[in-house]
């Protein structure tokens, strides 16, 4: 069967994504690598499992800036726009929350114990369905596209990649700043997990910052690949909620002065993901022998 024009071209922008993402990873992997030889292995291994935390988490980042695009039906040359001053402004809000995160903990060592507990309750939301409603089909409801809308009062059509217009010689927001102003609050919400989860791993401010900024920068490639391969990952979300629950359990037995080695937390992260990814796609396969 001969390929149409659409489809070649799908394709091949889905190779580039899978090629840019290797490339990302590869890129955190060399970094990991540098750091188990100049600042020893501990360094080595707790970057490599913040960095695989926050990427899985950046997962079900993605798969919220997936239904707003469909929500506000962003034309995917302006997806590209969104994601890159979204990733930006997501690089410095997340410093800004890690600075503030350390300074909390070395003032107030027990914080790492509600810093377990709202990992511990998101867990439980994930894993039991709370909050997984008609939101994710009709977004009209949900809480940041109702303020941001409240926020900003957007023109209904895009013009280009223009974030402002002019309207009867007026200027105006266009919807292209609306998503924009959605992505980034989502990103705070979730940076309410992520920043917990990584202190969970480590407390070295090296390596907290830079595997999330490693795990940020791959989200552009991931984005795309996410985009053809929703439909297979029905048990990464689940394996995402065992992998909070783990790091949440860790931080409070570290707590309480029980270690758990680095090469133990990495291994248990990436078998959780590892095994959701590799369950999603035997499900997806049963599906469709079964058709």
């Amino acid at each position: 069967m001969q390929v149409q024009p659409s489809e070649a071209s799908e394709e091949e922008t889905f190779n580039t994504a899978i090629r840019n993402t290797a490339i990302a990873v590869s890129a955190a992997a060399a970094f990991g690598a540098g750091l188990y030889a100049f600042k020893g292995p501990q360094a080595g291994f707790e970057f490599m499992t913040g960095y695989v935390v926050e990427q899985s988490l950046s997962v079900d980042n993605l798969f919220v800036f997936i239904l707003l695009f469909q929500y506000f039906k962003v034309p995917e040359p302006l997806q590209r726009t969104v994601l890159s001053w979204g990733i930006g402004g997501a690089m410095v809000m997340r410093g800004v929350f890690i600075t503030a995160g350390l300074v909390a903990i070395q003032t107030l060592r027990p914080i790492l114990v509600l810093f377990a507990s709202f990992l511990i309750f998101s867990s439980y939301k994930i894993l039991s369905g709370v909050g997984d409603d008609d939101d994710e089909e009709d977004l009209s409801e949900n809480a940041v596209v109702k303020f941001s809308s409240n926020l900003i009062k957007s023109t209904d059509a895009y013009d280009g990649d223009k974030f402002f217009t002019m309207v009867d010689g007026a200027r105006r927001a266009t919807p292209l700043l609306l998503v924009l102003v959605c992505v980034e609050l989502s990103d705070v919400l979730f940076a309410v997990d992520s920043i917990p989860a990584v202190f969970g791993v480590t407390e070295d401010p090296l390596v907290v910052f830079t595997s999330n900024i490693f795990a940020i920068l791959g989200l552009r490639a991931l984005y795309n690949v996410l985009v053809k391969l929703v439909q297979d990952l029905e048990y990464l979300e689940p394996a995402v909620g065992l992998v909070l629950l783990f790091v949440g359990v860790k931080m409070i037995v570290e707590f309480l002065g029980i270690n758990v080695p680095e090469e133990l937390a990495l291994g248990v992260v990436v078998s959780l993901l590892g095994g959701g990814i590799v369950a999603s796609k035997v499900a997806a396969k049963g599906d469709d022998d079964d058709a």
